[in-house]
């Protein structure tokens, strides 16, 4: 089951080599992990800290547009680091060597309406165990769009594009709702009291989130209260949007492949490596930009090495691809702009009946 194979097949032989040199890879760059990467973490924490309270302070002076302006992109700014750069990679236990409470991966909390333990459950397990697995991985797709043509079509899939404009609008909420899997319910597979369980155990947080943004802030700012609402509703929407571009280019792109289920029987780790590397794609650009991705520009090593810090992404990156070239795998990385038109046209192509999209 795949896209668009431009990998040659690898002998049993050289896939147990292929797994082996990633394995010393990550051996060795955990061995050097230290100060280096703790004193970076902390400065992200404040970096993240100091640009929201610099940016809800703005917002309280209400529509005056530099304030207006610099306040909602400073939240903006500070929401999407801590999405991208500190939440998502604590909580993959990146920094646990560090011993600080406020770093933990099994108890960390982010900005988010998605709960830690929901996050941990559907994205470091099931993601990360079944990457682009069809029928196992619910990230491909995240329970709404068809994304590989090795799903059955079905009528509703038109809606592909208009469906990824939603999710990508209320991100956060895709995200939030994902582990509740609520689909499971009409075949029979979930029972409703197991989704309402969910429910109960998960609104607490969706509560405060919402409040957060879009009571207290703007309560608290009295007079202003109408710009300090919508500051904030912008700032969800700029992390959303660049959430969701940076998570579907690192995912989705023509040349990601997917697989069937079938796949998994016997798999070894070298197997597993293939498999994270064929459904994983990379973004190019420089240093600011892959700090705000959270170097998830560098899918491709997360996939491969989820547990390794996300600051040394960049220097693996060279290392993976040229053990790539030396056994025949395509290492799939662009541009944001190219790539995320390799998105867009999957999508569609996967909103039609198969026969069409081959046709086309």
């Amino acid at each position: 089951m795949t896209q668009t194979p431009k990998s040659r097949p690898l002998s049993r032989t050289e896939i147990e080599a292929f797994g082996a040199e990633l394995d010393r890879m990550r051996r060795e760059t955990l061995a050097t992990v230290g100060e280096r990467e703790a004193t970076y973490i902390r400065r992200v924490q404040s970096f993240v800290r100091y640009t929201e309270i610099a940016g809800r302070g703005l917002l309280f002076a209400g529509f005056l547009p530099p304030a207006f302006v610099a306040g909602t992109a400073l939240l903006g700014l500070s929401k999407i680091v801590d999405n991208m750069e500190l939440g998502h990679n604590v909580m993959h236990g990146q920094y646990d060597f560090v011993n600080d409470p406020a770093l933990r991966g099994d108890t960390y909390e982010w900005d988010s309406a998605c709960t830690g333990d929901a996050w941990r459950h559907s994205h470091n397990y099931m993601h990360h165990t079944y990457t682009n697995v069809v029928g196992k991985d619910r990230d491909l797709g995240y329970g709404v769009l068809r994304m590989t043509h090795d799903e059955p079509w079905e009528p509703r899939n038109l809606g592909n594009p208009v469906y990824a404009a939603l999710l990508a609008t209320f991100f956060q909420w895709g995200v939030a709702l994902h582990d509740l899997e609520t689909e499971k319910v009409a075949t029979g597979e979930k029972s409703l009291g197991a989704v309402l369980r969910q429910v109960r155990a998960m609104a607490p947080k969706w509560v405060r989130q919402d409040a957060k943004d879009y009571v207290f802030f703007p309560l608290l700012a009295g007079p202003g209260f109408l710009p300090v609402l919508v500051g904030n509703a912008i700032a969800n929407l700029m992390r959303n949007l660049w959430a969701f571009v940076i998570i579907f280019c690192g995912h989705f792109t023509e040349d990601t492949e997917t697989f069937s289920e079938a796949s998994l029987e016997g798999e070894s780790r070298g197997d597993w490596y293939l498999r994270q590397l064929r459904g994983s794609s990379n973004l190019e650009g420089g240093k600011v930009f892959h700090f705000l991705s959270g170097n998830l520009s560098h899918q491709i090593e997360h996939h491969l090495f989820p547990d390794v810090p996300s600051l040394r992404y960049a220097e693996l990156a060279p290392q993976v691809q040229a053990l790539c070239a030396r056994y025949g795998q395509h290492y799939d990385t662009g541009s944001l702009s190219a790539q995320f038109a390799s998105v867009c046209r999957r999508i569609v192509a996967c909103s039609v009946p198969p026969r069409l999209a081959l046709a086309a």
